[in-house]
């Protein structure tokens, strides 16, 4: 995995397993990797995976099941989809409409 220097690398792995789950490689109910597992196969401190985890848990889109590990919420894509979706309306698309202005690009040739 190829880090961005300014996002918190504990949200990378966030953002990337979200990715996993809208792309389909990560189902409801499927064990995901762990910790441990996850740090070493990426080369990150198992402390950074946990706080992932964490987030992730803490959001809805994984849980744990003591002893066995850590899986993929039933819901986790529904969850993940109007994040992303409130995330790129209210953050994303108004630099998109404004660039547009900027650049006399009408929306109508969007359609």
């Amino acid at each position: 995995m190829i880090f961005d220097n300014n996002r918190s690398i504990y949200m990378q792995i966030c953002d990337r397993i979200c990715e996993q789950i809208l792309l389909g490689e990560l189902q409801p109910d499927a064990r995901i990797m762990s910790v441990r597992e996850y740090g070493a196969e990426i080369g990150v401190n198992p402390n950074t995976v946990m706080r992932s985890y964490e987030r992730l848990t803490a959001d809805g889109i994984i849980y744990n099941r003591r002893g066995i590990g850590y899986f993929v919420s039933p819901d986790a894509r529904e969850i993940v989809l109007e994040a992303q979706r409130k995330e790129f309306i209210e953050n994303e698309l108004p630099v998109i409409r404004r660039r547009m202005s900027l650049l006399g690009i009408d929306p109508e040739i969007l359609k």
